[in-house]
């Protein structure tokens, strides 16, 4: 007889972890799904996959990802994250995988009332339905809360084995993690840059200069002190001044310059690699005047010659 087959949306995190491990009790053949963004990344879902000793399927959706987060239909929780169209958009690939590969289901670690805005009964409902994924999405943590599935009628999965947990508390997950073994898990949402409100501020800084923004200026964000610098509005005319902070980042910014970026180091002196990355400059005038507060942010952060007089530098344009 064929084994039921669930697809899991697989974060790598306690609730995910959980899930998966329900469904493994019941004797269902499970397969992760994670994802990659310009904002999270797969490693803990990869840890995770192989102490439960599950295949795990990673999609990089950042391209169509970044464009959800500029413009969110259902808007943004406490910081600037679109958790509501961020689920619907990983359940509709999964809904397409599912129908793809003969999944019986799709699974998430969701809880019901864990998490105000993406978490409530509505939102559940709103997330199942607009994902294509009616009757088949199965919230296992919650299962006993909610309307039963289409697969739990059908005797696919045992709805009296499955959980009635509620709430932002997590002590019955951390009850079950104790009694499961499970030893390693990240903390809740610490694997989303979007939930960081520091990370938060620089995106929208970043927005409102730059609205056609790519995966390549997200990168930036992550890196060195942020320095903007727009005129020109009418025109879109902006630049941006990345100070990198260890040899780390200024080997991180060097491999992120794109034609027509600028690079800037200090001449025989320690210090950071500045990047300059401009987009429509105006007038040579203006050109100089960035060039010039580059080599000041350059010069101040570098200990060794913060104070020093006639210091020079070595500038590299980047030519495609």
């Amino acid at each position: 007889m064929r084994k039921t087959r669930a697809l899991v949306l697989f974060s790598g995190g306690l609730d995910s972890i959980l899930a998966a491990k329900l469904l493994q009790k019941q004797k269902i053949k499970v397969f992760g799904l994670t994802f990659v963004s310009c904002f999270f990344n797969a490693e803990n879902a990869k840890k995770a996959a192989k102490k439960l000793k599950i295949p795990l399927k990673i999609i990089d959706f950042s391209k169509e990802h970044l464009e959800m987060v500029k413009n969110p239909k259902h808007g943004y929780g406490k910081n600037l994250n679109p958790c509501l169209d961020c689920h619907t958009l990983m359940l509709k690939k999964a809904k397409e995988i599912m129908e793809k590969e003969n999944f019986d289901f799709v699974a998430t670690g969701e809880v019901l009332g864990e998490r105000p805005f993406s978490q409530n009964l509505q939102a559940l409902k709103l997330i199942e339905k607009e994902s294509g994924l009616n009757g088949y999405l199965l919230r296992p943590l919650s299962a006993q809360l909610l309307e039963p599935t289409i697969v739990e009628k059908q005797g696919l999965v045992d709805r009296s084995k499955l959980l009635n947990i509620y709430g932002r508390s997590r002590k019955k997950q951390l009850a079950l993690a104790k009694e499961w073994k499970i030893k390693e898990y990240p903390t809740p949402a610490g694997g989303c840059l979007l939930t960081d409100p520091g990370f938060s501020q620089r995106l929208k800084e970043m927005f409102k200069n730059w609205p056609d923004c790519n995966e390549n200026d997200i990168e930036l964000l992550k890196l060195g002190r942020i320095f903007w610098f727009s005129f020109e509005r009418a025109n879109g005319a902006s630049a941006v001044i990345v100070v990198g902070r260890n040899q780390k980042e200024n080997q991180k910014l060097e491999k992120l310059a794109q034609s027509g970026g600028i690079l800037i180091e200090l001449k025989d002196i320690p210090g950071p690699t500045t990047l300059i990355r401009i987009k429509k400059i105006g007038t040579k005038k203006l050109f100089s005047k960035i060039i010039r507060k580059a080599e000041e942010l350059t010069q101040y952060y570098s200990t060794k010659a913060r104070n020093k007089k006639n210091v020079s530098f070595i500038l590299k344009e980047i030519r495609g």
